[in-house]
């Protein structure tokens, strides 16, 4: 099974800044691409970013311009750099598999992002 472990997440001020990991470990499929996804209060979970195994990411239009997702594959751990935020950053961010499914593939336990002055 694959594991997932989120940190970085914390307050941060409208347009602060905040830095996400993940660490992959377990029988994960190489080479793996990875997302980021969040889920805010009330909301459906969102994908925001991704980044392929070379290092090509892709964004959401709700991100785009602003989060930089980055991977260092020896360490087995993606980043996202979370620039200019805004309050509606706010929620839960989690990394997964690009189309993983909410109820049925195994997730971490997340990492709080909250953005508030």
């Amino acid at each position: 099974q694959v594991q997932f472990v989120e940190s970085g997440g914390g307050l941060a001020q409208p347009g602060g800044s905040l830095r996400l990991s993940c660490v992959v470990s377990g029988s994960i499929p190489y080479p793996y691409a990875i997302s980021w996804y969040r889920e805010a209060p009330g909301k459906q979970l969102e994908m925001v970013a991704s980044i392929n195994y070379g290092g090509t990411p892709s964004y959401s239009d709700a991100v785009q311009g602003r989060f930089i997702c980055s991977r260092d594959n020896a360490q087995n751990t993606v980043y996202l750099q979370m620039n200019s935020l805004k309050p509606e950053d706010t929620a839960v961010y989690y990394c997964n598999e690009p189309g993983a499914d909410r109820a049925y593939s195994h997730w971490g336990q997340g990492t709080q992002v909250t953005v508030s002055s």
